[in-house]
């Protein structure tokens, strides 16, 4: 691809690029810089695009670019909507364990043993699992969830010390 094709494609193609992003984002401002960065994408990879399928490699690329986009902006939570009841404790405390012993006993009794095998005991996954009838898989996704329920109750740090 030259100069003069990009040019071409540019002004073919970038309303074509927007239209279809915006369908997806409904963010006019986050539509312009994914169709921005998509035409960036394609002039640093201008010397190994086909002229011909130019707006295959555009589309494809806007494409790529908007799920990168909603990814990330999935990710992000709005602050208004932040419950920081649900997220913390309302008690002022200054024993994390006392905290964390509460906490214990609000897991579901699962959850409860693979944690405390894993974590105070010092038990790898598979002997986890062959004490718990488990499969290693399993062990895994009860520990991840027992330790979010935890790190979600007891909240920041700075809050319970």
């Amino acid at each position: 691809m030259n100069l003069i094709e990009y040019n071409n494609c540019v002004d073919t193609h970038a309303d074509g690029v927007f239209r279809f992003v915006v369908k997806h984002i409904k963010d006019r401002d986050a539509a312009k810089d994914i169709v921005q960065d998509s035409f960036e994408k394609m002039w640093l990879k201008i010397d190994t695009i086909d002229g011909t399928k130019a707006k295959t490699y555009l589309f494809t690329t806007a494409y790529h670019t908007l799920i990168d986009y909603t990814r990330k902006s999935s990710k992000k939570a709005d602050f208004k909507e932040v419950d920081f009841n649900q997220h913390s404790h309302t008690k002022q405390y200054t024993d994390l364990k006392e905290i964390l012993n509460q906490g214990l006993e609000q897991l579901p009794e699962i959850q409860k043993t693979v944690l405390l095998l894993r974590d105070y005991e010092g038990y790898d996954y598979g002997e986890i699992g062959r004490i718990t009838g488990l499969t290693e898989s399993q062990v895994k996704v009860y520990i991840f969830r027992a330790r979010t329920f935890l790190k979600n109750y007891i909240g920041k740090i700075e809050s319970v010390l």
